[in-house]
């Protein structure tokens, strides 16, 4: 017999009820900020398809818990410093359950409530990786 498991979708509105979740608009205010660091949790492959947020951190979803902890060997430096801390994803739901997970470990972060997904289409600057040649 195949246990049930709970839905990803529970997951993420668990994760949502407790964190802090920024609309769009409001990020994109933030992009400027010196004192904001917006974290790109997306796959390299959507960001080169999609483009990505001016300034932003790219930290792929499976090292985020590595890069932060400043006991691993992993350590990003840029999750060091004193600043605010804003994840994204796509649409929202892999942020929502990494801000969770971060916000577990005594690291305070917020996400981008909807992801990419509505960033451009509300103003907010994109840019694209340069063009590889083959």
């Amino acid at each position: 017999m195949v246990k049930a498991i709970t839905p990803v979708a529970d997951l993420v509105a668990s994760a949502r009820a407790r964190i802090k979740e920024i609309e769009t608009p409001d990020a994109i205010a933030m992009v400027d900020d010196p004192d904001v660091v917006i974290v790109d949790l997306r796959d390299v492959r959507e960001r080169q398809r999609s483009g990505f947020i001016p300034g932003s951190f790219h930290c792929p979803r499976g090292m985020v818990e590595f890069w932060v902890d400043p006991q691993s060997p992993y350590f990003k430096q840029v999750f060091g410093q004193d600043k605010t801390f804003v994840f994204h994803c796509a649409s929202g739901w892999r942020s929502a359950l990494t801000t969770a997970t971060l916000n577990d470990m005594g690291f305070e972060a917020a996400h981008l409530k909807e992801g990419f997904s509505t960033w451009q289409a509300q103003g907010g600057p994109v840019e694209f990786p340069p063009e590889r040649n083959s």
